[in-house]
């Protein structure tokens, strides 16, 4: 099944809002019950309990977190949501730009059953420290 563009804008304004709300179950609610999100190739965060952790995880590294989303694109059931984040680090005041992507596996209801996240951690570690 393919996701006509209007429905996949919609979506990505939506997942947009959900990260700017500042409610980790809110980003979560986009997932299937079993869905998961691996990060960078690292370990994955499953289930509600798992993805709303990993959101909770970004907001208090980031508590002024301000995503953009910078385009989706949709072959199939798979999509690739754009992004970049703004805000400052909690621990050092560091200013922060990351940009990134997400690649989404969706149901038929544009539920997300598996994502990879993708961002330059060592450009990230670097605006971190300053």
């Amino acid at each position: 099944m393919a996701f006509p563009q209007t429905d996949l804008d919609a979506l990505a304004r939506r997942y947009t809002d959900a990260w700017n709300s500042k409610i980790p179950e809110n980003v979560a609610s986009f997932h299937t019950s079993d869905s998961s999100i691996v990060i960078n190739r690292g370990e994955p965060s499953v289930g509600h309990a798992g993805l709303t952790e990993m959101a909770a995880g970004f907001h208090a590294d980031v508590p002024d977190l301000h995503l953009t989303c910078n385009g989706i694109r949709g072959s199939g059931t798979h999509v690739v949501y754009l992004w970049t984040f703004t805000g400052h680090h909690a621990e050092t005041g560091s200013a922060l730009n990351v940009q990134g992507w997400e690649e989404w596996e969706l149901n038929d209801d544009m539920k997300v059953t598996s994502a990879l996240g993708w961002f330059d951690g060592e450009e990230y570690d670097r605006q971190v420290a300053g």
